[in-house]
């Protein structure tokens, strides 16, 4: 009788475990019922654009595509976080040649008293979480030739722009380059293109929507505000040929090429 009494205290407690378990786990369930699914896994495709000229480099913090024509790259692209943001003051080394370019990147040399700067597409401020990463953005490959107004200006506060976005949308992908075209004006005795237009891609691909934002500016001093450029992607790839993000989901890469919206992005 005492071990029947036993048997059936256990059996009751077992039953009251499991409902308890039951009732939390369905009440996980209906608390998380609301949350909306990822949009897309991002670490399925790849992000970077495609190459007009089949020569893509990959170094340690940066993926650039060299146009031996213009000796320069077309793009430069590259991942920014907010955990990479860093006021680290590195000693700025000398520009060196890129030993990966096969044909050979441009000299240093040919900026000498052309009256533009060495303009770095992945800026050397976006790498400043390590020495290693700061000294890999002084590669010829990484640069073209900008005016001083134009480097210093409105093309140092979209980088800064930049920067402010990594902070608030924590991870970024970013391309950028100069618009290689025809009949460009040419500097040193390699003839480096110097472009009229320069662009910048942001994709935001760490949200349950991701967004892009891009931008198209004129080389050359200007004190409007960067909305003022925004452009669709569409737009940047009708005039460089280049196809960015094409391994998203098709329905996903037409609506964030075709829009020119900014609403979504935050300016301060």
């Amino acid at each position: 009788m005492k071990n029947r009494k036993l048997i059936y205290t256990i059996i009751t407690l077992v039953f009251a475990v499991g409902f308890y378990f039951y009732d939390n786990y369905s009440a996980k369930l209906n608390t998380s019922s609301n949350i909306p699914d990822i949009v897309i896994d991002t670490t399925d495709f790849n992000y970077l654009p495609t190459s007009t000229t089949n020569q893509i480099v990959h170094h340690k913090y940066y993926s650039l595509s060299y146009n031996e024509k213009f000796e320069q790259a077309e793009w430069i692209a590259y991942e920014l976080n907010k955990n990479q943001l860093s006021n680290n003051n590195f000693k700025r080394p000398y520009f060196e040649l890129d030993p990966k370019v096969e044909t050979k990147s441009a000299h240093y040399k040919n900026f000498k008293n052309s009256g533009y700067n060495k303009g770095h597409l992945c800026p050397a401020g976006d790498r400043k979480f390590s020495e290693e990463a700061f000294n890999e953005t002084f590669l010829t490959s990484n640069i073209s030739p900008q005016l001083y107004e134009f480097n210093g200006g409105i093309w140092n506060r979209l980088e800064q722009k930049v920067r402010y976005w990594a902070e608030k949308y924590d991870n970024l992908y970013i391309v950028t380059g100069g618009v290689l075209t025809n009949n460009l004006k040419t500097i040193g005795s390699e003839k480096v293109g110097v472009p009229n237009y320069f662009y910048k891609i942001i994709l935001d691909y760490q949200k349950p929507e991701i967004k892009a934002i891009a931008f198209l500016i004129p080389h050359e001093a200007s004190e409007k505000g960067l909305y003022q450029f925004v452009t669709s992607i569409d737009e940047i790839e009708r005039l460089t040929g280049i196809d960015f993000f094409s391994k998203l989901p098709n329905d996903i890469e037409n609506n964030l090429e075709k829009s020119n919206s900014y609403t979504n992005w935050s300016f301060r």
